[in-house]
C-alpha cells in the first residue's frame, strides 16, 4: 500500500497485508476470539504481541503459538481497565519488536441488567474497557503504525454496535461508539497508508456472557443464569472461524466484516427499519419458538 498523502487524481493501489514477520498487537488474547487470533497468525508467522489480564492464560496462548509457527511472541499481562494511556506498553513493544504494523483492539466485557439497575461505577468499567482502551491504544500505537508502510487497525465492534437491545444499554452504548471511532479513523488514515476494518460478531462462543459482571440485585442469581443460558443458545459460531474470517478481512483490507447470520440479518433490519427493527426481532422470535 502507497503511503503520503494522494495527490488530485492519482490512484492508491491497495496491497493484501502480508503477515509473515509483522509484528501484530492483540488484546483480550488470553481467550476467545483473542486467543482464536493469536493462532491463526502465528500459523502465517507473525510476530505477536499478546495483551490480557490473565497472565496465566496469556502464557499458554504465548507457547502455543509459538509451537505452530510465530516468528516470535511476547506477552503483556495487563487490566485495560486501569485507565492507563498505554505510551509505556506501545515503547516496551516498540523496543522488543520495532515498532507495530498491525492492532487488533479486541478486549471487551459485558454488564447484566437494565440500564435502571446498573450502578454508574459499572458502566464506567465498562466503558473504560469496550471503548477508552480502544482509543488510547490507537493513540499511544499511532505513531508506529503511520511509520510503517501498509500498516492496519482492526476494531472489534459487536452485533449489538448494529442494533441495542433492552438490557444491553451500557454495552451498547460501547460498542456503537466503537463503530463510529472507527469510521471516522478510516477516513482519517486512509489517505496515510493505514487502513481500519470494525468487526461486528454475532454470536460467537466465548465467555463473555457467562463472566458477564452482575449489576443490581440479584439475590437468587437469575442474571448470572440468564447469561449463562443466553451463552448456550445464542453463541454458537467457534471463535476459530471468527478470527479466520477477520484474517481474511485483513489480509484483503476490508473496512467492515459483519460475522455470523444473525448479525447480517440484524444489520440488514437496521438500515430498513431503524426505528421499528426491536419490535419485529422480538415478533419473529415469538413466532419461531
Amino acid at each position: 500500500m502507497a503511503v503520503g498523502r494522494l495527490r488530485k487524481g492519482e490512484a492508491r493501489t491497495v496491497q493484501r497485508f502480508i503477515f509473515a514477520g509483522r509484528t501484530c498487537v492483540i488484546t483480550g488474547a488470553a481467550s476467545g476470539i483473542g486467543a482464536a487470533l493469536a493462532l491463526e497468525l502465528a500459523k502465517r508467522r507473525a510476530v505477536l504481541a499478546l495483551v490480557d489480564k490473565d497472565a496465566g492464560g496469556l502464557e499458554q496462548v504465548a507457547a502455543m503459538a509459538k509451537e505452530v509457527g510465530a516468528a516470535d511472541v511476547s506477552a503483556y499481562p495487563l487490566d485495560l481497565g486501569d485507565g492507563g494511556d498505554r505510551r509505556d506498553l506501545a515503547a516496551e513493544i516498540a523496543s522488543r519488536h520495532g515498532g507495530v504494523d498491525l492492532l487488533i483492539n479486541n478486549a471487551g466485557v459485558t454488564l447484566t441488567g437494565t440500564f435502571e439497575q446498573n450502578s454508574i461505577a459499572d458502566v464506567d468499567w465498562l466503558l473504560e474497557i469496550n471503548l477508552h482502551a480502544v482509543v488510547r491504544l490507537t493513540k499511544a500505537f499511532l505513531p508506529q503504525l503511520l511509520s510503517r508502510p501498509g500498516s492496519h487497525v482492526v476494531n472489534v465492534s459487536s452485533l449489538f454496535g448494529l442494533i441495542a437491545p433492552p438490557g444491553q444499554v451500557a454495552y451498547a452504548t460501547s460498542k456503537y461508539a466503537v463503530r463510529g471511532f472507527s469510521e471516522g479513523l478510516r477516513h482519517e488514515l486512509a489517505p496515510r497508508g493505514v487502513g481500519v476494518t470494525v468487526v461486528h460478531p454475532g454470536g460467537i462462543r466465548t465467555n463473555i456472557a457467562a463472566n458477564a459482571r452482575i449489576s443490581g440485585l440479584d439475590p437468587e442469581g437469575e442474571q448470572a443464569a440468564q447469561a449463562r443460558r443466553f451463552a448456550e443458545a445464542a453463541l454458537t459460531m467457534p471463535p476459530e472461524e471468527a478470527a479466520r474470517q477477520i484474517v481474511a478481512a485483513v489480509q484483503a483490507r476490508r473496512p467492515r466484516l459483519v460475522i455470523t447470520s444473525a448479525a447480517k440479518a440484524g444489520d440488514w433490519l437496521a438500515r430498513l427499519t431503524p426505528v421499528r427493527y426491536w419490535a419485529i426481532s422480538e415478533f419473529v422470535t415469538r413466532r419461531r419458538f
